[in-house]
């Protein structure tokens, strides 16, 4: 059960950004950086620490204005269920779940959380400033929770889960009643 709510949790933090979550797993795992990463384990530390960490820069940087986050938006849209299945992959070691199911249910919890924030971007015409920190907090500390205290990070990622559900319901509802009034 621990291990499943790890690995909703990485997934989570993979839904937000997609370059810090894995980032910080391969600087969490010490001096064999990524060795225990599905796919990242085959390309070169060096190189994929600097591809990493450039783009992790450009995922802070980029988000704070609004062509940095429509840009983000869609190589986030297009990247999360990858990431989400790699982040489930290096957080779930031993548990008798099959690999598939594991890598399934993560992409798919990132691409929801990713779609999320797709749709809040483009209600609000651009998220906030204090929303974009609160995701690079959250993503961080997703990730950290993986490892540390699984428990707490499967229980914010189901938190975030039921927004997101919360979130398609209410746009549901607007997109009804802009239907009813005829603005639509």
């Amino acid at each position: 059960m621990i291990e499943i709510l790890a690995t909703l949790s990485a997934s989570a933090a993979a839904g937000m950004r997609i370059g810090t979550p894995l980032l910080i797993i391969g600087l969490l795992q010490g001096g064999n950086l990524w060795s225990q990463v599905p796919i990242l384990s085959h390309i070169s530390p060096p190189i994929l620490l600097a591809c990493l960490s450039c783009w992790s820069l450009f995922e802070l940087l980029a988000s704070k204005k609004l062509w940095g986050q429509r840009l983000l938006q869609l190589v986030q849209l297009l990247m999360s269920p990858l990431v989400g299945a790699i982040m489930g992959l290096a957080v779930a070691t031993a548990t008798a779940t099959p690999n598939w199911l594991i890598a399934l249910t993560g992409g798919l919890l990132a691409l929801v959380l990713q779609l999320v924030q797709v749709g809040w971007f483009y209600r609000l015409r651009g998220l906030p400033l204090w929303a974009v920190f609160l995701q690079d907090t959250l993503c961080i500390a997703l990730v950290l929770f993986a490892f540390d205290a699984p428990w707490q990070g499967g229980l914010i990622a189901l938190l975030l889960l039921w927004f997101a559900l919360r979130s398609a319901k209410q746009w549901y509802d607007w997109y009804q009643g802009d239907r009813a009034y005829g603005t639509r």
